[in-house]
């Protein structure tokens, strides 16, 4: 839907036009392929960039509709976020050195974009996800003020009956709740596209199903959500839930979500899917420019059809490869769209990723043919959700029932078939070497973007999250200036301290997350034993809702001591707590905090969040501990100097 324009107050008369012109431009779908009038007899490739933009402290820039404006490229378009962007790349025929020319057309479209962006103090970065990417950058003030995208959060948000809730477990745990589709926008890919014939549409879709998931396996590339170490692909993951439409009551039901890898093979045509989406998912947003025409008239005038309504339906379903119906030169075509890949780590990285999926497209369809008929669609899913959460050390079920390794179906198998596949449509020898020679040393040595990007994160454990984060998304940004595959990287390093300031203009970047706290009627001996076992000088005291109430210090318990008249007294921690605690936000400044301190001679201060729930505490000692970290650097300098 994201070249289309939407109704912003469709009332049910206007969807109920809308739905009978989605039923008839599928009616017309079909004629179409019964008369033979879809493109077949050649095949191409295509692609779709995602991208973030970031500034100067390696944060989200959202500048996308000022960089747009300077740039004047039609191939590069908005997204949803005022952070990112997308290019869409000219379709390649599948064959001699057309996989070349998309990494030098992607070259040329990012250098433009980024030199655009610099005018803004922004700069390209790719990667699945952004690693200093926070839940505040994804509210609506950042949402790209296009009337499509407000609609969709609109119908989204109104089909469900509460907030998104985002539940990941991986070496992490991440769960939160958000009240827009802005998460959406935590996630960029980089789309490939396959042209197929009608007849063979079924067949080759099946194969994209199944070949996902060794190529998933081999370019996992987001590992991190809001500082969280999750999936080796978390994209996966975030993105069914960003837009799930479903109400609980759906949910219960097992209702599917409108991101999907699907529940079985398709068997005969590209009608199946779409009669699928509609009939399983509320058409949600509709558009009033639509043919004057019905498209069976349409096509008995001797035109081709937009199929407007249709496209745009289909376009609020997600599916992890995706069907399509385009024109092009006045000649419509079908193509499959795989989105399962992750933008980055370099253009070379993501051309081979794409040179192994048309590859393994290429040698299956010769084969296996009938894919179904080796392979249970379970084993396929399975496989899918596996090399998300796993990359190339997942356990697949393969053809015929044998279990693998990912690294060792990919390294042993299917390489080698990719390359059959590559080289039986003439690719060019050099292409070949060059592509899948970058996923076989990635696979072998192991370090694909999510492996680079947490082992990096560990070799800088003892630094505040904040720090890794924009340290790791400064080395993103410098290895790509470098142009070589990801496997080739060296872990990235901390920032120098003077580097480091950034990190720490508010209380959300360094403050404590890890708490330990009590409760107001637990006993005080409890609290002091708590002070003692870990060192710490304050104990917040929350609710059983996670609410902040109040805060006990180390000099509470200390009057309580000299106070003779209390030592008979049960006391619970809320006969001595301080019970309007002055508390801060995320958002508070650090020399706020700083002066806060000083002025009311307090050495703690809680962090919460507009409910008053308790999100983290910021003490003196975090303070002194960035002091020191200046203090040194300066005197670094010092001496350099």
């Amino acid at each position: 839907m994201g070249t289309q324009d939407v109704t912003t107050d469709a009332d049910d008369r206007t969807m109920r036009e809308f739905t009978r012109a989605v039923l008839d431009d599928l009616r017309g779908l079909e004629k179409l392929i019964q008369i033979g009038a879809i493109e077949t007899g050649v095949r191409r490739i295509g692609a779709e960039q995602e991208m973030f933009l970031i500034d100067g402290s390696r944060q989200p820039a959202p500048v996308a509709v000022e960089i747009l404006e300077a740039l004047g490229d039609e191939r590069v378009t908005t997204e949803l976020a005022r952070f990112n962007l997308e290019a869409n790349l000219s379709p390649q025929v599948f064959g001699g050195h057309c996989l070349s020319a998309m990494e030098a057309e992607l070259h040329e479209v990012l250098t433009d974009v980024d030199r655009a962006a610099q005018g803004f103090g922004a700069a390209v970065a790719l990667t699945g996800i952004l690693p200093t990417l926070r839940l505040t950058h994804l509210g609506l003030d950042n949402m790209t003020p296009l009337p499509r995208y407000a609609e969709l959060n609109r119908a989204i948000s109104a089909a469900r009956d509460g907030a998104f809730s985002i539940v990941i477990k991986g070496l992490d745990e991440l769960d939160i709740t958000h009240d827009n589709v802005m998460l959406e926008a935590a996630n960029t890919s980089f789309q490939v596209h396959f042209q197929v014939a009608p007849d063979e549409f079924a067949k080759l879709y099946n194969l994209a199903q199944a070949v996902s998931a060794p190529v998933l396996a081999a370019a996992v590339n987001s590992p991190l959500l809001f500082g969280q170490r999750l999936w080796n692909e978390t994209r996966v993951a975030l993105f069914q839930r960003s837009v799930d439409a479903r109400s609980s009551m759906h949910r219960m039901r097992a209702k599917p979500p409108r991101v999907s890898f699907g529940d079985r093979w398709v068997e005969n045509s590209i009608l199946e899917i779409y009669q699928d989406d509609i009939t399983r998912f509320r058409i949600m947003v509709s558009t009033e420019a639509l043919e004057e025409r019905s498209a069976l008239q349409v096509i008995a005038d001797g035109g081709v059809p937009e199929l407007r309504a249709l496209r745009m339906h289909t376009g609020t379903v997600w599916r992890w490869n995706r069907p399509c119906y385009g024109i092009a030169d006045g000649v419509p075509h079908l193509r499959i769209e795989n989105r399962i890949l992750p933008a980055g780590p370099t253009v070379l990285d993501e051309v081979a990723n794409a040179a192994f999926f048309y590859g393994l497209m290429a040698w299956t369809s010769n084969e296996y043919p009938r894919i179904d008929e080796v392979m249970e669609f379970d084993h396929a899913k399975g496989n899918f959700f596996g090399a998300a959460r796993h990359g190339v050390n997942a356990q697949f079920a393969w053809i015929g029932g044998k279990t693998f390794t990912a690294r060792d179906l990919i390294v042993n198998e299917l390489l080698p078939a990719a390359r059959t596949g590559l080289t039986s449509y003439g690719i060019a020898s050099e292409d070949i070497d060059r592509y899948l020679g970058v996923v076989e040393e990635r696979v072998e040595t192991q370090q694909t973007g999510s492996q680079w990007a947490l082992t990096s994160l560990a070799k800088m454990a003892e630094a505040p999250v904040d720090v890794r984060m924009r340290s790791l998304t400064a080395a993103i940004h410098k290895n790509q200036q470098t142009g070589d595959p990801v496997h080739r990287w060296p872990l990235a390093e901390l920032y120098r301290t003077r580097d480091w300031f950034p990190s720490y203009r508010t209380v959300g970047q360094f403050m404590s997350t890890d708490l330990d706290t009590v409760s107001a009627t637990d006993p005080v001996d409890l609290a002091a034993q708590v002070m003692d076992w870990r060192e710490s000088r304050h104990v917040p005291v929350e609710d059983d809702h996670g609410r902040l109430v109040g805060l006990l210090s180390f000099r509470d318990i200390l009057r309580l001591v000299a106070d003779s008249r209390q030592h008979d007294k049960e006391l619970m921690v809320g006969d001595i707590m301080r019970k309007d605690p002055i508390t801060v936000r995320l958002e508070t400044p650090t020399l706020e905090v700083l002066g806060l301190m000083r002025d009311e001679n307090i050495g703690s201060l809680p962090v919460v969040d507009d409910d008053n729930r308790l999100i983290g505490l910021v003490t003196v000692y975090d303070l002194l501990d960035i002091a020191s970290k200046v203090l040194e650097d300066f005197l670094r300098g010092e001496e350099e100097g």
